[in-house]
């Protein structure tokens, strides 16, 4: 998409000239604006021409039927399913009775870019009308990190020949009729008219609408209100019915005047309380956004974001696109979770529709770890989230015929959603990822009331899982039968690697922090009788290994399965889940996405760096990346095993993921993992960044192009600035007290405020560069230097 030459390269913002229709949606989906609570999609202002509408509140979701063929015992019977609520984003315009559409008149010039430091929305038109009236509109639109339920837009129209009448029609509408679903069990089902009306009602420059879901039986209420600056002559009225309320502004404008409207809108919902009380809610906010006005809230925007990128950004030097790239991801990534209070962090945020809004494990192995780093509140709100959903997830257990806490694969709310059973019954590894994920926080954190509360106990319920579900072998060795691991086109294994080792990291996890906690432990019933079977089953913990081939197999006997025919698969019949059957996959040797490869990232210190040189060769030739996940894992190993220029391709795959709509699926909302991927292969990948014992560690190289990668990286009250060039790298601690660090193993101990400088050692592969699947080589990355990047 962004290949396409109206689309421009800027390190701060995201800017594209004209509009194309055939990339209207995922246009939308780019210049999508959320918190985390409340999403807003780019659409137009005047709501058509659209690709796919969108306006989102985290957690607001109607059920569905989950249909079988033949029912069995545990399969969840109801489906959640985001809904696209009350849309307060439209303001349509009359010139001289003429609407303003894209489609219609004359377009001179049109304009969209998204700012990421100041978090808005910019669009500038001039448009001539059918009749030869030409005016000039500009729009500004926010939603508010500061204030959670509220957005916001400045609109204003100004005519630049003679006096013109121009009517604005601002709207709140329910029940928006929205296209069709296509064909890819990755998109959302389309629910019609979900919201049932319950009250509306209008005076003068406010409207409101409060709506209940059809079967969730959720209340969702929606207010605006406006302030109004035009000539004199400017009238105003507003009317309401059950799906629509609308303002009304008309105003007679002579040369060289203007027209300007503020739009404040703001939404609140909720499961339990009362119509009147969530009508209140709104209201409330709603005069808290008036009171601070336009200027008010863009102040208050512009300073939450010069503080998060003060310690958040990433800067690349060498490749303009990239740079553009991961600032674009951070921001978007921030916008997933900043205000996600109590709720779950979706797939693709509040950007779409995508997965039916739901939050999957890469919340926890992806996005989280960024988040810790960036915005560190956002990780503990979405763990508690996880953490009030254990109830659910013990019922669950307990429904399996286990102790402890299975978690879903799929969810909004915290059910499971998945009618998939291999992947809603069986992976398992989310356990272990939200463990690790608690652990990580912890140690980057130390946030020792956290883990106290919430986190002893998601790591208590999820280390009780794996004693429950595993087995000892005669030989004493503890198996992990019958699961699914990350890699999608692999199902049912016993003694999936990933899940093994994850799992080890579990119990040692558990078992340390009881150990850190015993009052709180013992409360949760935690003796040291189960503190001992958690390390002992830790210990015993089987982990495969092929000693013909000399790798480890994905899952026992995965090695032993027929390669896929990669030759003769096209690559028209890419992704393999849209053209094959998955009983095929599953008996051949393909891997949709980084399942022993992650592994190798998430848990190197279980792997010989000459395993993990000889298993990221083997893998690579099997490995489609058919998800979005896939790239950024493959770039951190690619750079740990010496190949730079394979860890840059990779970094680019996920950097660029929805910038070039690389899965041709960005209409349906952005990929949050994926933009976090990029924060990955960066620091994780060119930098070598890993958390070993509590220590952090680096051992930085730099692909041929790159000059230079910096980042600051918080850890407790520590904050360290990592300068990376060709040949050096700067170590600077600009707070806190002197911090032991490891630069390519060798111990360094950085003070505060004198940079220590080391040299960096060149890369050495120990293998030949690896080869891919035919036809799913990655685009090999060239640098874009600022000067020769003039768009993106």
């Amino acid at each position: 998409m962004i290949g396409h030459p109206a689309f421009f390269c800027e390190p701060w913002r995201l800017r594209v000239s004209g509009v194309d229709m055939d990339l209207l949606a995922q246009t939308e989906s780019v210049f999508a604006l959320s918190n985390g609570n409340l999403g807003w999609r780019g659409n137009l202002d005047e709501g058509e021409p659209h690709g796919l509408p969108g306006s989102y509140l985290n957690g607001v979701y109607e059920l569905r039927p989950l249909p079988y063929a033949e029912a069995g015992y545990g399969y969840p019977e109801s489906g959640q399913t985001v809904i696209n609520v009350t849309n307060g984003k439209l303001i349509r315009l009359l010139v001289d009775d003429e609407p303003f559409d894209i489609r219609y008149g004359e377009l001179r010039s049109h304009e969209q870019s998204l700012d990421f430091r100041a978090g808005v929305l910019r669009r500038d038109v001039e448009w001539v009308s059918p009749a030869g009236c030409p005016v000039r509109i500009s729009s500004t639109r926010l939603v508010s990190f500061t204030q959670r339920s509220i957005a916001a837009i400045c609109y204003e129209v100004e005519p630049l020949n003679g006096s013109t009448r121009v009517v604005v029609q601002s709207e709140l509408v329910a029940n928006e009729q929205l296209p069709p679903p296509g064909g890819d069990p990755r998109v959302t089902a389309v629910l019609q008219a979900p919201l049932v009306e319950r009250e509306n009602w209008a005076k003068d420059t406010r409207a409101g609408l409060v709506h209940a879901t059809r079967h969730s039986g959720l209340c969702v209420a929606t207010v605006m209100d406006h302030l109004v600056g035009g000539p004199p002559g400017t009238k105003v009225r507003s009317e309401s019915s059950p799906h629509l309320g609308r303002v009304t502004v008309t105003a007679p404008i002579e040369a060289g005047g203007r027209l300007r409207l503020v739009k404040f809108v703001a939404y609140g919902w909720s499961a339990s309380r009362s119509l009147p009380a969530v009508r209140d809610q709104s209201d409330a906010a709603l005069a808290g956004a008036v009171q601070s006005g336009w200027e008010g809230l863009a102040a208050e925007q512009r300073s939450y974001l010069d503080a998060f990128w003060g310690h958040a950004d990433v800067q690349v030097d060498g490749d303009a696109e990239i740079q553009q790239a991961v600032r674009f991801s951070l921001f978007h990534v921030l916008q997933a979770g900043a205000r996600a209070e109590g709720r779950a962090i979706p797939a693709k945020g509040l950007t779409g529709p995508g997965y039916d809004g739901h939050c999957f494990w890469d919340a926890e192995s992806y996005v989280l770890p960024v988040l810790t780093n960036i915005a560190p509140g956002a990780t503990a709100n979405a763990l508690r989230w996880r953490h009030s959903t254990l109830p659910m997830a013990t019922e669950r257990a307990a429904q399996l015929g286990f102790r402890g806490a299975t978690f879903p694969w799929r969810t909004i709310r915290g059910e499971e959603c998945s009618s998939y059973w291999p992947a809603g019954t069986a992976a398992f590894h989310v356990n272990a990822d939200i463990a690790d994920a608690v652990a990580h926080y912890v140690d980057m954190s130390g946030d020792e009331a956290f883990e106290r509360t919430a986190g002893l106990e998601l790591l208590a319920q999820t280390a009780r899982l794996w004693r429950s579900l595993g087995r000892h072998d005669t030989r004493g060795r503890f198996h992990i039968d019958g699961v699914t691991g990350p890699d999608e086109y692999s199902a049912i294994g016993d003694d999936n690697v990933y899940t093994n080792l994850m799992a080890q990291r579990n119990l040692v996890a558990a078992a340390d922090a009881a150990g850190r906690h015993p009052a709180a432990a013992r409360e949760l019933g935690i003796d040291r009788e189960e503190m001992a079977a958690w390390r002992d089953t830790a210990a015993a913990m089987y982990i495969p290994y092929d000693d013909v081939l000399g790798v480890h197999p994905q899952a026992e006997g995965f090695t032993g399965h027929q390669v896929w025919d990669f030759a003769a698969t096209a690559p028209e019949r890419y992704p393999l889940l849209l053209h094959f059957p998955y009983f095929d996959l599953y008996r051949k040797q393909v891997v949709k996405q980084a399942d022993l490869v992650l592994a190798m990232y998430l848990r190197g210190d279980a792997f010989t760096a000459e395993q993990k040189a000889r298993n990221f060769a083997f893998y690579e030739r099997l490995t489609v990346r058919d998800s979005s996940l896939s790239a950024s894992a493959q770039s951190v190993i690619a750079a740990e095993v010496g190949h730079l220029q394979l860890a840059y391709d990779y970094l680019a795959e996920a950097a660029l993921m929805d910038l070039e709509d690389l899965e041709r699926n960005t209409r349906d909302g952005l990929h949050i993992a994926a933009l976090a991927g990029s924060w990955i292969a960066l620091l994780a990948g060119l930098a070598g960044m890993r958390t070993r014992n509590g220590i952090l560690s680096f051992a930085p190289r730099l692909p041929a192009g790159l000059t230079r990668l910096a980042f600051t990286i918080v850890r407790r009250r520590q904050r360290l600035a990592v300068n990376v060039a060709v040949d050096t790298v700067d170590y600077t601690l600009l707070d806190g007290d002197p911090l032991p660090i490891l630069h390519h193993g060798d111990p360094v101990t950085v003070p505060v405020g004198d940079p220590v400088t080391r040299p960096i050692p060149p890369a050495v592969a120990t293998t030949p560069p690896p080869t891919q699947p035919p036809g799913r080589v990655p685009a090999r990355r060239h640098p874009t230097p600022v000067g020769d990047a003039s768009r993106l």
